[in-house]
């Protein structure tokens, strides 16, 4: 296994809907990395179609199978690449899914578990939600995925440390809300410190991979960024702006992290399950009354 990864983080500004038209913007950005010898690309979420989608929904949807998608799986004959569209399931269920293919095969599909139906969020009223949480084996270890509103809720990391992961790979679709400072939004400054203390808590690397551009009235601040499994920054992409970022990803930094704090190694699984089933017993009793 190689000690690091020339990660390149793909933060684009998705054409809403037209989805030939980011397949291409893709394609052109894979290229990029690839001459710059990255081993792995990461996309937004919905990097493929757009966020704000509605009944659009129908029009981007596609299969697995759909030559539009394969047609992305077959480039990372040479490069890994994560990307993000809406799956369409046999039963036309439709969910945001984010895909990791390498060596041109479909190794590891996401699909997103917590669907944000609140304030400005709509997911729940077009998107089925994802119902598992799974690691996977990559060249550079076991990785797990997370998107967006995933990575709200600290079972998500939870689950996926517990089962190996030491690299933790989250597209998102974060708008940009609050001004806060003249660095940073409000919702990127919380961004910044949740993956901080995911990152140093688990002892895991993170790439972190936001979009940008503006879809009805609402921007995506975009502030992508890796960050070691020391808690450290390693790369972060710039606010508001289309870039293409490279960052070098150690990942014997893991080994390192879960050597010097002992917070992963003595958790126990066991005891969280126990403690779950007590309560679920709890509230079924309560709901019974």
């Amino acid at each position: 296994m190689t000690q690091y990864i020339k990660v390149a983080l793909a933060q684009l500004r998705p054409a809403l809907g037209d989805l030939a038209g980011n397949r291409d913007k893709h394609l052109t950005y894979i290229a990029k990395a690839r001459r710059a010898g990255a081993n792995l690309i990461v996309f937004p979420e919905l990097g493929l179609t757009g966020y704000q989608l509605q009944d659009l929904t129908l029009d981007v949807a596609r299969p697995l199978s759909d030559p539009d998608i394969a047609s992305l799986v077959a480039e990372s004959r040479d490069i890994d690449i994560v990307f993000s569209f809406v799956e369409e399931s046999p039963a036309h269920a439709f969910y945001i899914t984010a895909a990791y293919a390498s060596k041109g095969q479909l190794v590891h599909r996401h699909r997103k578990v917590y669907l944000p139906t609140y304030g400005m969020f709509d997911e729940g009223r077009y998107f089925a939600a994802g119902d598992t949480f799974r690691t996977f084996s990559t060249q550079f270890g076991t990785a797990g995925m997370l998107i967006c509103e995933d990575a709200w809720h600290v079972t998500s990391p939870y689950l996926l440390t517990a089962g190996g992961a030491n690299l933790l790979i989250l597209p998102s679709n974060s708008p940009a809300r609050s001004v806060t400072d003249i660095d940073h939004f409000g919702s990127q400054a919380f961004w910044r410190k949740l993956i901080q203390v995911y990152a140093q808590l688990f002892s895991v690397n993170m790439i972190f991979v936001n979009r940008v551009g503006f879809e009805d009235g609402v921007s995506f601040f975009g502030g992508s960024g890796v960050v070691s499994a020391s808690g450290e920054w390693v790369a972060e992409a710039p606010t508001l702006e289309e870039a293409l970022v490279f960052a070098e990803v150690d990942v014997q930094a893991v080994r390192r992290a879960r050597f010097i704090s002992g917070v992963a190694r003595d958790e126990k699984p066991g005891l969280v399950l126990n403690e779950l089933q007590r309560l679920q017993d709890e509230w079924r009793r309560e709901a019974a009354r």
